[in-house]
Protein backbone atom coordinates (compact mmCIF):
# COMPACT_ATOMS: atom_id res chain seq x y z
CA UNK A 1 0.00 0.00 0.00
CA UNK A 2 1.48 3.27 -0.93
CA UNK A 3 1.36 7.04 0.62
CA UNK A 4 -1.41 8.22 -1.61
CA UNK A 5 -3.74 5.76 -0.35
CA UNK A 6 -2.81 6.15 3.42
CA UNK A 7 -3.68 10.13 2.94
CA UNK A 8 -6.72 9.30 0.76
CA UNK A 9 -7.72 7.51 4.45
CA UNK A 10 -7.11 9.86 6.60
CA UNK A 11 -8.35 12.35 4.92
CA UNK A 12 -11.20 10.49 4.76
CA UNK A 13 -11.60 10.08 8.82
CA UNK A 14 -10.73 13.96 8.66
CA UNK A 15 -13.90 14.37 6.63
CA UNK A 16 -15.96 13.00 8.89
CA UNK A 17 -14.32 14.14 12.13
CA UNK A 18 -15.26 17.77 10.27
CA UNK A 19 -19.10 16.63 9.32
CA UNK A 20 -19.34 15.67 12.87
CA UNK A 21 -17.94 18.50 14.63
CA UNK A 22 -19.99 20.92 12.10
CA UNK A 23 -23.21 18.82 13.24
CA UNK A 24 -22.65 19.24 16.61
CA UNK A 25 -21.60 23.13 15.93
CA UNK A 26 -24.00 23.91 13.48
CA UNK A 27 -27.13 25.39 15.87
CA UNK A 28 -28.58 28.35 13.60
CA UNK A 29 -28.85 32.05 15.71
CA UNK A 30 -31.58 34.46 14.47
CA UNK A 31 -30.71 37.33 12.79
CA UNK A 32 -32.34 39.91 11.48
CA UNK A 33 -32.00 39.69 7.65
CA UNK A 34 -31.35 43.10 6.00
CA UNK A 35 -32.29 43.08 2.21
CA UNK A 36 -29.28 43.03 -0.27
CA UNK A 37 -28.31 46.07 -2.26
CA UNK A 38 -25.14 43.93 -3.84
CA UNK A 39 -24.48 39.94 -4.50
CA UNK A 40 -21.19 40.55 -2.87
CA UNK A 41 -18.59 42.79 -1.80
CA UNK A 42 -16.53 43.92 -4.46
CA UNK A 43 -13.11 42.69 -3.22
CA UNK A 44 -14.82 39.41 -3.08
CA UNK A 45 -15.58 39.88 -7.11
CA UNK A 46 -12.12 40.43 -7.41
CA UNK A 47 -11.41 36.94 -7.46
CA UNK A 48 -12.12 35.86 -10.95
CA UNK A 49 -9.80 38.48 -11.62
CA UNK A 50 -7.14 36.33 -10.73
CA UNK A 51 -6.66 38.14 -7.06
CA UNK A 52 -6.93 35.31 -5.00
CA UNK A 53 -5.29 32.62 -3.34
CA UNK A 54 -6.46 30.29 -5.55
CA UNK A 55 -4.91 31.97 -8.36
CA UNK A 56 -1.57 32.06 -6.85
CA UNK A 57 -1.87 28.60 -5.67
CA UNK A 58 -2.52 27.31 -9.57
CA UNK A 59 -0.68 29.98 -11.31
CA UNK A 60 2.76 30.27 -9.54
CA UNK A 61 2.95 27.74 -6.40
CA UNK A 62 2.15 24.50 -8.83
CA UNK A 63 5.00 25.59 -11.41
CA UNK A 64 7.51 27.33 -9.20
CA UNK A 65 7.00 25.24 -6.48
CA UNK A 66 5.53 22.34 -6.33
CA UNK A 67 6.70 21.62 -2.83
CA UNK A 68 4.79 24.44 -1.18
CA UNK A 69 1.46 23.16 -3.25
CA UNK A 70 2.10 19.98 -1.36
CA UNK A 71 2.80 21.97 1.72
CA UNK A 72 -0.62 24.13 1.45
CA UNK A 73 -3.06 21.56 0.51
CA UNK A 74 -1.48 18.36 2.02
CA UNK A 75 -1.17 16.37 -1.07
CA UNK A 76 0.44 16.79 -4.79
CA UNK A 77 -1.30 18.74 -7.91
CA UNK A 78 -2.08 14.91 -8.88
CA UNK A 79 -3.85 13.88 -6.14
CA UNK A 80 -5.97 17.04 -6.26
CA UNK A 81 -6.92 16.33 -9.51
CA UNK A 82 -7.82 12.80 -8.85
CA UNK A 83 -9.95 14.25 -6.09
CA UNK A 84 -11.87 17.01 -8.39
CA UNK A 85 -12.71 14.44 -10.86
CA UNK A 86 -13.90 12.08 -8.57
CA UNK A 87 -16.62 14.30 -6.88
CA UNK A 88 -16.66 17.36 -9.07
CA UNK A 89 -20.07 16.49 -10.69
CA UNK A 90 -21.45 16.60 -7.04
CA UNK A 91 -20.33 20.05 -5.88
CA UNK A 92 -20.64 22.05 -8.84
CA UNK A 93 -23.34 24.71 -9.07
CA UNK A 94 -24.73 26.44 -12.51
CA UNK A 95 -24.47 29.92 -12.89
CA UNK A 96 -26.63 32.21 -13.70
CA UNK A 97 -27.63 35.26 -15.19
CA UNK A 98 -27.22 36.94 -12.04
CA UNK A 99 -23.44 35.66 -10.43
CA UNK A 100 -20.74 33.28 -11.27
CA UNK A 101 -20.67 30.16 -9.11
CA UNK A 102 -17.88 28.91 -6.69
CA UNK A 103 -16.27 27.08 -9.00
CA UNK A 104 -15.94 23.13 -7.84
CA UNK A 105 -11.90 23.59 -7.95
CA UNK A 106 -12.01 26.26 -5.56
CA UNK A 107 -14.84 24.81 -3.26
CA UNK A 108 -12.18 22.12 -2.70
CA UNK A 109 -9.57 24.28 -2.19
CA UNK A 110 -10.74 25.59 0.58
CA UNK A 111 -12.41 22.28 1.87
CA UNK A 112 -8.64 21.13 2.27
CA UNK A 113 -7.03 24.15 3.47
CA UNK A 114 -9.48 23.85 5.92
CA UNK A 115 -8.62 20.27 6.89
CA UNK A 116 -4.92 20.62 6.69
CA UNK A 117 -4.76 24.08 9.03
CA UNK A 118 -7.88 24.61 11.05
CA UNK A 119 -8.01 28.22 9.76
CA UNK A 120 -11.46 29.32 10.45
CA UNK A 121 -13.86 30.86 7.72
CA UNK A 122 -13.15 34.51 8.13
CA UNK A 123 -9.30 33.71 7.87
CA UNK A 124 -10.30 31.49 5.04
CA UNK A 125 -12.63 34.44 3.38
CA UNK A 126 -9.90 36.76 3.11
CA UNK A 127 -7.39 34.77 1.54
CA UNK A 128 -9.45 32.72 -0.72
CA UNK A 129 -11.80 35.43 -1.67
CA UNK A 130 -15.20 33.81 -0.65
CA UNK A 131 -17.57 34.84 1.71
CA UNK A 132 -17.46 32.62 5.52
CA UNK A 133 -21.05 32.18 4.70
CA UNK A 134 -20.80 30.58 1.54
CA UNK A 135 -17.61 28.67 2.66
CA UNK A 136 -19.97 27.21 5.97
CA UNK A 137 -22.60 25.91 3.21
CA UNK A 138 -20.22 23.82 0.47
CA UNK A 139 -17.76 22.52 2.98
CA UNK A 140 -19.66 19.94 4.50
CA UNK A 141 -21.32 19.05 1.07
CA UNK A 142 -17.68 18.74 -0.14
CA UNK A 143 -16.44 16.59 2.59
CA UNK A 144 -19.82 14.48 2.47
CA UNK A 145 -19.01 14.33 -1.52
CA UNK A 146 -15.23 12.68 -0.76
CA UNK A 147 -16.56 10.17 1.70
CA UNK A 148 -19.33 8.77 -0.51
CA UNK A 149 -16.37 8.73 -4.00
CA UNK A 150 -13.56 7.47 -1.97
CA UNK A 151 -14.77 5.27 1.30
CA UNK A 152 -15.83 2.43 -0.77
CA UNK A 153 -12.78 2.30 -2.62
CA UNK A 154 -10.07 3.23 0.23
CA UNK A 155 -11.90 2.29 3.82
CA UNK A 156 -12.34 -1.25 3.05
CA UNK A 157 -12.56 -3.24 6.35
CA UNK A 158 -11.79 -7.07 5.51
CA UNK A 159 -14.97 -9.44 5.05
CA UNK A 160 -13.07 -13.07 4.28
CA UNK A 161 -11.16 -15.21 6.40
CA UNK A 162 -8.43 -14.76 3.36
CA UNK A 163 -8.12 -11.28 3.83
CA UNK A 164 -7.84 -11.05 7.71
CA UNK A 165 -4.95 -14.18 7.63
CA UNK A 166 -3.15 -11.79 5.23
CA UNK A 167 -3.02 -8.82 7.23
CA UNK A 168 -2.15 -11.37 10.09
CA UNK A 169 0.68 -12.66 7.87
CA UNK A 170 1.67 -8.92 7.29
CA UNK A 171 1.71 -7.94 10.98
CA UNK A 172 3.96 -11.22 11.65
CA UNK A 173 6.52 -10.16 8.47
CA UNK A 174 6.49 -6.36 9.35
CA UNK A 175 6.07 -6.36 13.03
CA UNK A 176 6.93 -9.75 14.45
CA UNK A 177 3.78 -10.42 15.85
CA UNK A 178 1.22 -13.24 14.80
CA UNK A 179 -2.38 -13.65 14.53
CA UNK A 180 -2.75 -10.46 14.75
CA UNK A 181 -5.59 -8.89 12.49
CA UNK A 182 -4.71 -5.11 12.84
CA UNK A 183 -3.74 -2.17 15.75
CA UNK A 184 -6.52 -0.17 17.86
CA UNK A 185 -6.36 3.28 19.18
CA UNK A 186 -8.65 6.36 19.51
CA UNK A 187 -7.53 9.87 19.01
CA UNK A 188 -9.75 13.08 20.46
CA UNK A 189 -10.51 15.54 17.72
CA UNK A 190 -10.54 19.14 19.57
CA UNK A 191 -13.58 21.39 18.61
CA UNK A 192 -14.82 24.41 20.24
CA UNK A 193 -18.46 23.22 21.56
CA UNK A 194 -21.48 25.19 21.62
CA UNK A 195 -22.14 26.68 24.99
CA UNK A 196 -25.05 24.97 25.90
CA UNK A 197 -23.50 21.35 25.59
CA UNK A 198 -21.53 22.30 28.66
CA UNK A 199 -18.83 19.71 29.88
CA UNK A 200 -20.58 16.93 27.27
CA UNK A 201 -17.81 16.86 25.41
CA UNK A 202 -15.07 17.97 27.84
CA UNK A 203 -12.43 15.35 28.73
CA UNK A 204 -9.55 14.49 30.60
CA UNK A 205 -7.13 16.55 28.85
CA UNK A 206 -9.21 19.56 29.43
CA UNK A 207 -10.46 20.29 25.88
CA UNK A 208 -13.85 19.78 24.33
CA UNK A 209 -13.73 17.08 21.56
CA UNK A 210 -15.39 13.84 19.81
CA UNK A 211 -13.18 10.63 19.51
CA UNK A 212 -12.05 9.15 16.55
CA UNK A 213 -11.73 5.38 17.11
CA UNK A 214 -9.68 3.79 14.29
CA UNK A 215 -8.34 0.00 13.20
CA UNK A 216 -5.03 0.00 11.44
CA UNK A 217 -3.21 -2.70 9.61
CA UNK A 218 0.18 -3.42 9.49
CA UNK A 219 0.90 -0.70 6.28
CA UNK A 220 -0.77 2.22 8.74
CA UNK A 221 -4.19 1.72 6.43
CA UNK A 222 -7.71 2.60 8.27
CA UNK A 223 -9.71 -0.34 7.96
CA UNK A 224 -12.55 0.58 10.31
CA UNK A 225 -13.25 3.76 11.85
CA UNK A 226 -16.10 5.19 14.22
CA UNK A 227 -16.40 9.14 14.85
CA UNK A 228 -18.79 11.32 17.13
CA UNK A 229 -18.64 10.15 20.43
CA UNK A 230 -18.25 12.86 23.19
CA UNK A 231 -14.90 12.94 24.43
CA UNK A 232 -15.51 12.18 28.12
CA UNK A 233 -16.05 9.05 26.80
CA UNK A 234 -13.12 6.53 27.51
CA UNK A 235 -11.38 4.71 24.44
CA UNK A 236 -13.06 1.34 25.89
CA UNK A 237 -16.29 3.07 26.09
CA UNK A 238 -16.43 3.98 22.36
CA UNK A 239 -15.39 0.82 21.68
CA UNK A 240 -18.17 -0.88 23.52
CA UNK A 241 -20.45 0.87 21.80
CA UNK A 242 -18.76 0.38 18.52
CA UNK A 243 -20.18 -2.02 15.14
CA UNK A 244 -16.60 -3.19 16.05
CA UNK A 245 -17.04 -4.84 19.26
CA UNK A 246 -20.68 -5.90 18.00
CA UNK A 247 -19.25 -7.88 15.52
CA UNK A 248 -16.46 -9.20 17.25
CA UNK A 249 -18.77 -10.72 20.24
CA UNK A 250 -21.26 -12.06 17.58
CA UNK A 251 -18.92 -13.55 15.47
CA UNK A 252 -19.52 -11.53 12.59
CA UNK A 253 -16.92 -10.34 11.20
CA UNK A 254 -15.58 -13.58 9.85
CA UNK A 255 -12.15 -14.29 11.81
CA UNK A 256 -9.96 -16.97 11.08
CA UNK A 257 -9.96 -19.92 13.72
CA UNK A 258 -7.51 -20.71 15.75
CA UNK A 259 -3.87 -21.51 15.02
CA UNK A 260 -0.61 -23.05 16.05
CA UNK A 261 1.53 -20.26 17.21
CA UNK A 262 4.74 -20.63 15.14
CA UNK A 263 7.10 -23.01 16.59
CA UNK A 264 4.64 -24.20 19.15
CA UNK A 265 1.55 -26.63 19.42
CA UNK A 266 -0.95 -24.43 21.17
CA UNK A 267 -3.78 -22.99 19.23
CA UNK A 268 -4.40 -19.22 20.30
CA UNK A 269 -7.19 -17.31 18.28
CA UNK A 270 -6.57 -14.23 15.91
CA UNK A 271 -6.64 -11.03 18.11
CA UNK A 272 -6.65 -7.40 17.45
CA UNK A 273 -4.00 -5.64 19.82
CA UNK A 274 -4.98 -2.44 21.76
CA UNK A 275 -3.49 -1.04 25.07
CA UNK A 276 -5.03 -0.87 28.44
CA UNK A 277 -7.78 1.49 28.20
CA UNK A 278 -9.87 -1.12 26.28
CA UNK A 279 -11.28 -4.56 27.63
CA UNK A 280 -9.36 -8.20 27.08
CA UNK A 281 -11.98 -10.00 24.68
CA UNK A 282 -11.22 -13.69 22.87
CA UNK A 283 -10.03 -11.30 20.03
CA UNK A 284 -8.96 -8.37 21.83
CA UNK A 285 -5.13 -8.38 23.32
CA UNK A 286 -3.97 -6.37 25.78
CA UNK A 287 -0.58 -5.88 27.48
CA UNK A 288 0.06 -6.68 30.74
CA UNK A 289 -0.76 -4.23 33.91
CA UNK A 290 2.85 -2.80 34.95
CA UNK A 291 3.46 -4.41 37.60
CA UNK A 292 5.89 -7.28 39.19
CA UNK A 293 6.38 -8.48 35.70
CA UNK A 294 8.06 -11.30 34.74
CA UNK A 295 10.98 -11.33 31.94
CA UNK A 296 8.69 -13.29 30.04
CA UNK A 297 5.61 -11.11 30.39
CA UNK A 298 7.73 -7.71 29.92
CA UNK A 299 8.87 -9.45 26.01
CA UNK A 300 5.35 -9.33 25.15
CA UNK A 301 4.44 -6.28 26.19
CA UNK A 302 7.56 -4.98 24.30
CA UNK A 303 5.75 -7.10 21.15
CA UNK A 304 2.78 -5.96 21.88
CA UNK A 305 2.92 -2.06 21.95
CA UNK A 306 5.76 -2.56 19.06
CA UNK A 307 2.98 -3.75 16.85
CA UNK A 308 0.28 -1.39 18.63
CA UNK A 309 2.16 1.44 17.54
CA UNK A 310 1.03 1.41 13.96
CA UNK A 311 -2.14 2.90 14.75
CA UNK A 312 -0.90 6.14 16.51
CA UNK A 313 1.68 6.39 13.81
CA UNK A 314 -0.94 6.44 11.30
CA UNK A 315 -3.01 9.01 13.27
CA UNK A 316 0.36 11.15 12.57
CA UNK A 317 0.86 10.87 9.19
Amino acid sequence: MDNTSRKYMLMIAACVGCIMILHHCGKKSKVNRKNRRTWARKWLQKRDEGRGLSSMLNNELLNDDPQAYRNFLRMSNTQFEYILQQIEKSISKQDTNMRQCVTARTKLEITLRYLASGDSYRSLMYSMRVHESTISKFLPIVCKSIIEKLRPIYLKTPNTKEQWKATADKFNELWNFPNCLGALDGRHITFRAPISDGSFYYNYKGSNSIVLLALVNANYMFTYVNIGVNGRISDGGVFSRSNLCNGMKSNLLNFPETVELPGTTEKVPYVIVADDAFPLLTNLMKPYPERDLTHDCRIFNYRLSRARRIVENAFAF
